[in-house]
């Protein structure tokens, strides 16, 4: 038996794309067997979206299905479904992002899911709620982000690049596959005291909602007050605040501590050469010492956040000024000594080439059969107790004659499906 906290735990792995494959990656580098199915032939779409190198796997697929055991099964013949009514049987978690009634058109529908297995918890990812208004919507990453609230949160108010705005962090697919894994093992803790399995959803909408909450806040303070003051609109654009919803902050802190990305040396070639700056309150006297300005320590006009807040702006201005001639990482440098809350904006590459996110194990090299070996990302949860390893992720169809064994299936029937390509 494994030491890995998740070991002993099957996961019939039904997912693909991203929020599905996010969900059960991190399951399985915390030891859960997972298995997942695929379609002979074809596989999950992204085996082949986006290729780096011609007849290898997609980086899209490989960074999101480690450490998982590849099954291919035709669940629409005989045979296949009967190898899933067995793994079913033997299986503690079922994962699935297919569309609506998939599942049940497949012929496994809930009632027959839990006549082979009391205890199976059935995980799903969902566009919207059941019940929802929409609930019948196709929903990828993008989509979620607008139904969830982030887009009309997100980007400036004004100029000609107004707007919503997407963000290109996955807020729904991956950050569904979060919600969906804590989802997934609360209901595992519940089926130890009570020995019943139930059904886990997760909406994408609800989920970037759930990140959104800071901005759900904001309305209801402004439905009781009308305006925002730690928006950059305030005080100099009240009329921002006057249809009663929240307007796009751009770069504001957006947590009452004012916050801005600020341009260092480079700027003008360099696209990331910024720092994020925030003012926060009890750093007051330290952001004086640091910039030189230790007259704005005793000023009414700048030793108050209500103070600062009319020319919140002219603050940013005079750091900015102060670090034109300074490297982002420099400025950091500086701030870092007074305890200041600020960071460079770092880019892809530097990210991927970070001696700290390499050493953490945040960012890892993994052999693969095909690839030679190919970067992805390691687990973000750090224990004390075990480091997560990660392994490749599985070749189309790499463990189905292993998985089938372990079923019970003898050579000659493992033989008789690939014949059939129920396999």
């Amino acid at each position: 038996m494994s030491d890995k906290p998740l070991a002993g735990i099957k996961i019939i792995d039904f997912t693909h794309v991203q929020a599905g494959p996010a969900c059960t990656q991190m399951l399985a580098w915390f030891g859960a067997d997972v298995i997942k199915v695929e379609r002979p032939g074809s596989g999950d779409v992204t085996r082949g979206q986006l290729r780096d190198m011609p007849d290898a796997d997609a980086l899209y697929f490989t960074m999101l299905n480690s450490n998982k055991r590849g099954l291919t099964l035709d669940t629409k013949q005989a045979a296949g479904k009967e190898v899933l009514e067995r793994l079913i049987k033997e299986s503690d978690v079922m994962v699935e992002n297919f569309g609506p009634g998939a599942l049940d058109r497949m012929g496994f529908t809930w009632e027959h899911i839990q006549s082979l297995n009391p205890g199976m918890i059935l995980a799903s990812v969902k566009g919207f709620s059941d019940g929802h208004h929409y609930e019948d919507l196709k929903v990828y990453e993008n989509v979620a982000q607008c139904a969830g609230g982030a887009a009309s949160t997100t980007g400036y108010w004004k100029g000609e690049n107004s707007g919503p705005t997407i963000s290109s962090a996955a807020l729904g697919d991956s950050n569904t596959g979060m919600h969906l894994a804590i989802g997934i093992l609360t209901a595992y803790i519940g089926k130890q005291k009570t020995g019943k399995g139930q059904k886990v959803a997760v909406s994408m909408q609800d989920a970037v909602l759930n990140l959104c909450r800071v901005k759900m806040r904001d309305q209801l303070r402004l439905d009781k007050v009308g305006y925002l003051e730690e928006y950059p609109q305030y005080p100099h654009e009240m009329e921002a605040f006057a249809d009663g919803v929240v307007p796009r902050g751009a770069n504001a802190g957006g947590g009452g501590q004012p916050g801005w990305i600020l341009k260092c040396k480079g700027w003008e070639t360099d696209p990331n050469a910024y720092i994020y700056f925030t003012v926060q309150g009890h750093a007051w006297g330290p952001i004086c010492d640091a910039l030189g300005k230790p007259e704005w320590k005793d000023d009414p006009a700048y030793n108050t956040p209500r103070g600062r807040q009319p020319h919140i702006m002219d603050i940013f201005a005079t750091i900015e000024d102060f670090i034109k001639d300074k490297t982002k990482f420099e400025a950091v440098d500086i701030f870092r000594k007074f305890d200041i809350p600020c960071a460079p904006v770092q880019s892809m590459k530097e990210l991927l080439h970070d001696k700290s996110l390499i050493a953490s194990g945040t960012i890892v090299e993994v052999p693969h059969k095909v690839r030679g070996s190919y970067t992805t990302l390691g687990s973000p949860i750090k224990y004390s107790g075990f480091k997560p390893e990660i392994t490749a992720s599985p070749i189309l169809g790499e463990h189905t004659d292993a998985v089938l064994a372990e079923l019970g299936y003898n050579a000659a029937d493992i033989a008789a499906m690939h014949a059939s390509k129920a396999v």
